[in-house]
């Protein structure tokens, strides 16, 4: 099958400059380790590499420093410029810290990539306090701390892009702390974007579905229905398809898109 996938799908693809000169934070620039010999890309590495690709100076910021920097290796090998930062952005004090030293490494930002998320509990009777608050602390109080201590200093015209999930769309995961979190993603990424429209900064969210990454590959090997979810496109989606929608919404392609939720699931909310 991936002999059969577009150059963009499988991270062959050159560059096209897109971001030119940009200057990006990537928050969950890491891919989760694992033993599997023949593992897929991440999310958060694969927007970091093609941003970078795209002419972007990255920093790459992750809680796994070794995750982080095998990044910014990547980046470097393709002939991009990446900083490395490290925090955990489950800590409010991080989260300030990871956008000072992005600042510090690039200067004014013009693009934000929040790619952080956990889940915690199974079904309603199977979550505690603990996991609710947990998740909630990782999926919107980050989120909502970065952008609060990267707003007042983003360039004008600047892009923040939220990685979010069809969880916060449609049903299906069975982790309530986890889709109400990513529904929630919606009504701060639409805040962001009016706070940030007079000064034309943008704001707008990624909703992933079944992708192939690490962490999709952990999930079905906890729950193997989801490898046989009907995907109208017949096939679970690359991490290099969300960069490709993350770099668009970075991108001047999208100067007048804000505010929106930007689905990438093979067809599967909107067609079954």
């Amino acid at each position: 099958m991936a002999a059969e996938l577009p150059d963009e799908a499988t991270g062959r693809a050159p560059g096209r400059g897109r971001l030119n000169g940009r200057r990006v934070l990537v928050v969950g620039a890491g891919t989760r380790a694992t033993a599997d010999p023949d593992a897929p890309i991440g999310n958060g590495r694969a927007i970091a590499t093609l941003a970078a690709r795209e002419g972007a100076m990255v920093a790459c910021a992750d809680r796994d420093e070794a995750a982080a920097l095998a990044t910014a290796e990547l980046v470097v090998a393709g002939g991009g410029s990446a900083e490395v930062l490290v925090g955990d952005v489950a800590h409010a004090e991080d989260c300030a810290a990871l956008v000072a030293g992005a600042e510090a490494r690039l200067g004014t930002l013009d693009g934000l990539v929040l790619n952080v998320g956990i889940g915690q509990g199974i079904r309603l009777e199977g979550t505690s306090v603990e996991d609710w608050d947990a998740t909630f602390a990782v999926n919107v109080r980050a989120h909502f701390l970065v952008c609060q201590a990267a707003l007042p200093d983003l360039a004008d015209g600047a892009s923040v892009v939220f990685i979010s999930s069809i969880a916060g769309i449609t049903p299906g995961s069975q982790i309530p702390a986890y889709d109400t979190s990513k529904a929630a993603l919606g009504g701060l990424c639409r805040h962001v974007a009016n706070e940030g429209a007079r000064r034309g900064i943008r704001a707008n969210v990624v909703a992933p579905g079944l992708i192939d990454t690490p962490i999709g590959r952990a999930a079905s090997a906890g729950r193997p229905s989801r490898d046989r979810t009907p995907v109208p496109l017949r096939r679970q989606g690359t991490a290099w398809e969300i960069a490709y929608a993350t770099v668009f919404l970075l991108s001047d392609e999208a100067s007048y898109i804000t505010g929106q939720t930007l689905v990438v699931d093979g067809g599967l909310t909107a067609l079954r």
